[in-house]
């Protein structure tokens, strides 16, 4: 069973990849209800850009494994797409705005997963 799960995951790699951008792309520019619980933290969202940053920077180093050589400019270009994203929220959006933190948070989850993948690959 396991292994059946590890074969899909990785005949699928891309397409994951591919819907983690897309839902990352539709979260960041979609006007999202405010929560029924106010919660008293400051900065919190930072959290989950670097979590959503994380996994969409994982579900691509996971996708182009094969290819260590590439590993370093996925991680370039899922900062650069946050930084994207950031910009565009400012600039077409009129219930969102762009932040420098997030952008630094992004960048964090996206360096963080390359951390994760080396190191996991390293014990392969």
């Amino acid at each position: 069973m396991l292994k059946n799960i590890k074969t899909l995951l990785r005949n699928n790699s891309f397409i994951i990849a591919f819907v983690t951008t897309i839902i990352i792309v539709c979260l960041s520019l979609i006007r999202v209800p405010n929560a029924p619980i106010k919660l008293t933290f400051t900065n919190i969202d930072k959290i989950f850009h670097g979590f959503a940053y994380f996994m969409l920077a994982l579900s691509w180093l996971i996708a182009y494994y094969k290819k260590p050589n590439k590993k370093y400019w996925i991680v370039i270009l899922c900062i650069v797409f946050g930084i994207i994203i950031e910009l565009l929220q400012s600039k077409i959006t009129l219930y969102r705005s762009g932040d420098y933190l997030d952008v630094i948070a992004n960048s964090v989850g996206a360096l963080s997963a390359l951390l994760i993948f080396n190191i996991i690959s390293k014990k392969k």
